[in-house]
């Protein structure tokens, strides 16, 4: 653990000097950070013990996205017995896969990522994991152009492909990742600005969990994401706006919490679960501006959790 905290140590000192001007792909939802991010960190696919299956939609005026994501671990068969002859047990490998729609007025950018990670066991009771994880992904951007300023149309298909490390245990998270490694599909113009809004983008991710009450199982998990890009700025400004953290607060099978994306926003984001399913909500309300004159963000997610009952301990319900 020492290493680790070395390590995310000076990620963080080195990420306090430079913030990103380019957009992720996809940039909206903003929850799948949330609810999903291992589409942002592959070699968080497959780091819980059951499947989980996430659809979540944008509802905004100017923007219509929705994301389909699926993650798991693969499983071996295990040593068998009479009591139990079909018993298995995970593999290290996981996998994962996304397709999104993001929708700005008429531009829009649609999507598909295949992921895949390897999961390294640090300890003999296999509870904290090093996993290393890559995916890759093919977009298609259309852009309508603007006849009066003579901007034609566009219509492209381009890969690209992310890849991360991640340690994790029951408590303590942290992890690196690089997305759209390839960077940007065409050259600038003369104006050295891309028609196609995407770049590098790099994420240190990690959090902790407190159990505040076992009998009540109340957890709270701080987290936090610091995302920069190829472009060095400075400033308080710059610093800020980099830097997202997040709060969880668990009691029983309702969780609360928030998540900045932007510092011009209250954010907040509800979840209560079943047996093997869940729901959830997202919200972004305008800071220091009427409601009225300034778009809601509201999202929904919809997530499918599987235990596999062959590995001798079936469970109904995760978060």
């Amino acid at each position: 653990m020492s290493i680790i905290k070395k390590v995310s140590f000076v990620l963080v000192l080195f990420f306090s000097f430079i913030v990103s001007d380019g957009q992720e792909i996809p940039y909206n939802p903003v929850s799948y950070r949330i609810f999903s991010p291992f589409i942002f960190n592959p070699a968080i696919a497959g780091s819980k013990d059951f499947l989980s299956i996430d659809a979540i939609a944008s509802l905004q005026t100017k923007s219509y996205s929705q994301i389909i994501s699926a993650n798991t671990r693969l499983l071996d068969k295990g040593p068998g017995y009479i009591i139990s002859p079909n018993l298995r047990t995970f593999s290290n490998i996981g996998v994962g896969g996304a397709i999104f729609n993001d929708m700005h007025g008429s531009y829009r950018n649609i999507g598909a990522i295949a992921a895949g990670s390897y999961h390294l066991p640090l300890d003999r009771k296999d509870l904290s994991f090093l996993s290393l994880g890559i995916s890759a992904k093919g977009i298609y951007y259309h852009s309508p152009g603007d006849s009066i300023p003579g901007i034609k149309e566009k219509n492209k298909i381009y890969p690209n492909f992310d890849a991360g490390i991640y340690f994790y245990n029951p408590s303590f998270f942290v992890g690196f990742s690089g997305t759209n490694l390839l960077g940007n599909p065409e050259d600038p113009d003369s104006l050295g600005v891309y028609s196609i809004p995407v770049s590098r983008q790099y994420y240190l991710y990690g959090g902790y969990k407190f159990v505040i009450s076992r009998p009540f199982d109340i957890v709270i998990e701080p987290s936090v994401i610091i995302n920069t890009g190829d472009t060095i700025h400075t400033g308080r400004d710059a610093i800020t706006d980099m830097i997202q953290p997040m709060l969880k607060v668990y009691f029983g099978n309702f969780c609360l919490g928030t998540y900045f994306k932007g510092y011009d926003k209250i954010p907040f984001f509800f979840e209560f679960k079943y047996p093997r399913f869940y729901i959830g909500t997202f919200f972004q309300l305008p800071r220091n501006t009427p409601f009225y004159k300034k778009d809601i963000t509201a999202e929904i997610v919809f997530g499918l959790n599987f235990a596999n009952d062959n590995l001798g301990f079936g469970k109904n319900s995760h978060w």
